[in-house]
């Protein structure tokens, strides 16, 4: 983030929540400040200032869904329909939302998560909506591993996003039948709106898009397959995305071949990015990133879309 984007957006905000000047009370509070994303909030109102690569008029045809009344009750809608510009980046204004606090992980809302997915899932994707992002990101994070420099870990996880097929690796266009997807599914993608009890709702339309709907549930399998969720929460998530008749997985039997090849990609890409910021810290992998890397290990032993159960 540029040091002059910071203010300016947080004065945008400010201006989105205050259409008349008058005095305030409201704090500015900056959410998330990242290369792909700045947040900041001022009251009830969020401003987020996208990557200066995002393509305006591919966000634009995500508000519009966003903004659906079809998807209401699943995404939260952005308070403007159009994205403003911002010093060459593209600026959405949103109404707050109270997010899943990570120090309670006991009341992760994964049956709300799993329910709002099936319900997204089976919303027809309208014509002319971009692709779902989800492939491309994990390419670009396997881009950013090989530019990190040598690391001993790194082997195993180019080797596991080899074995994948093209369109998992963003090199080919997805399979069908299109269905709308999320693209970047996990608990940090969820929020209470209104603020702080009113009902979970989707945020984060940045990958939003037309693709396979396994990869919206495939964060939470890679976890699972990787032993980093626990089988309660993995079982608690699956039987409410079925019981809501999500397409991603047969209604019964085994999810695992409609959902390795989307999990593989999600380890991998997990596993990449661990890495490059480990070269980038001059810091030791921790547990929880080992983990992840161990598993693109396993992955060369079995093929994707083969074996009766995970292979992660």
């Amino acid at each position: 983030m540029t040091a002059d984007v910071l203010p300016a957006l947080t004065a945008g905000a400010r201006s989105a929540a205050h259409p008349t000047t008058g005095a305030c009370a409201h704090r500015d509070s900056v959410l998330a400040d990242r290369p792909d994303g700045t947040v900041v909030r001022h009251g009830d109102t969020v401003a987020k200032a996208h990557a200066s690569a995002t393509d305006p008029a591919g966000l634009s045809r995500r508000l519009a869904v966003a903004a659906h009344p079809a998807l209401a009750g699943i995404l939260l809608a952005p308070l403007r329909p159009e994205p403003a510009d911002l010093h060459g980046r593209p600026v959405t204004f949103w109404p707050y939302g109270a997010p899943v606090d990570p120090e309670a992980p006991e009341e992760a809302p994964w049956e709300a998560a799993a329910i709002l997915l099936a319900r997204l899932h089976r919303t027809p994707a309208p014509a002319g909506l971009p692709p779902m992002r989800g492939p491309v990101k994990a390419a670009r994070a396997i881009a950013r591993l090989r530019a990190a420099g040598p690391h001993p870990a790194t082997a195993p996880v180019l080797r596991a996003w080899e074995g994948l097929p093209a369109w998992a690796r963003a090199e080919a266009a997805m399979p069908g039948p299109d269905i709308l997807c999320h693209g970047d599914l996990h608990l940090g993608q969820l929020v209470r709106h209104p603020a702080p009890g009113g009902r979970w709702l989707l945020i984060d339309v940045d990958d939003l898009g037309a693709g396979v709907p396994a990869w919206d549930l495939a964060r939470p399998a890679a976890w699972y397959a990787c032993g980093l969720l626990p089988p309660d929460d993995w079982t608690r998530f699956l039987t409410a995305y079925r019981g809501a008749a999500g397409p991603a997985v047969p209604a019964d039997g085994d999810p695992w071949p409609a959902l390795d090849v989307a999990a593989r990609a999600l380890t991998v890409q997990t596993a990449a990015l661990a890495i490059a910021k480990s070269v980038a810290a001059d810091r030791p992998l921790d547990e929880v990133q080992q983990a992840v890397i161990d598993a693109c290990a396993r992955m060369g032993a079995v093929p994707p879309q083969l074996g009766p159960g995970p292979t992660t």
